[in-house]
């Protein structure tokens, strides 16, 4: 693993192409950006993804998903699917997340993300501090979905399917409020545990809903 430092780089200027550019002078042209979402929520899957952008066609306006209102995001996420190279999304259960850790989880996601590519990456670019072991050079960068494009569209597309697949989630649990909480422990959601209990799509390891599981 090599870490690409934030010292002395601006972080405000938004994604741009420099780490792609570096690891391009080292030869490796054919880059994926990895990003994954998901794991402070009390419920849902923990989802990754991974996109080769093409450097022709980039979509206008990519940037950390966190910084984009949900309808730039929608419009991204149709955007980076039509204009990519190769976009993959995977994830991990909330079993896999209660058997072996979030943390590991996360990374097990990341690597079924890059695994699904249609277009073998040479190298990879990892939003964070740690790389998810993969089969190829990969650089880690501390906030690397407002410093890297390749990241950045990674990060919009697992936002946006998260986002989806727990309103989805919500319709069959509306007490919890997941389609607009994609499942973390906000006011409402703490609420309706105590009401109405814990459902298969909680994370039993997580200490709230474990604490409530210990008491019934």
């Amino acid at each position: 693993m090599d870490l690409f430092e934030h010292n002395g780089i601006d972080m405000t200027s938004g994604p741009d192409w420099r780490f792609e550019a570096a690891l391009a002078r080292e030869g490796f042209d054919v880059v994926c950006g990895v990003d994954e979402v998901g794991r402070g929520p009390l419920a849902g899957p923990v989802v990754a993804a991974a996109v080769i952008l093409d450097q022709a066609r980039v979509p206008e306006g990519l940037n950390d998903s966190k910084k984009l209102s949900e309808k730039k995001r929608e419009g991204l996420y149709d955007a980076i699917h039509e204009m990519a190279v190769a976009v993959s999304i995977a994830e991990a259960s909330v079993a896999e997340i209660d058997e072996i850790n979030i943390l590991e989880a996360s990374m097990l996601a990341m690597r079924r993300a890059v695994s699904g590519l249609a277009h073998v990456p040479q190298a990879a670019l990892v939003d964070g501090n740690r790389a998810p072991g993969l089969k190829m050079p990969t650089r880690t960068i501390i906030k690397g979905d407002g410093r890297s494009l390749s990241i950045a569209a990674a990060s919009i597309v697992a936002k946006v399917f998260r986002d989806r697949m727990m309103k989805k989630l919500g319709e069959d649990h509306p007490e919890y409020g997941w389609a607009s909480n994609a499942g973390y422990g906000v006011a409402k959601h703490l609420a309706a545990l105590r009401l109405v209990g814990v459902t298969p799509h909680h994370r039993k390891s997580f200490a709230p809903i474990r604490q409530i599981l210990n008491e019934e």
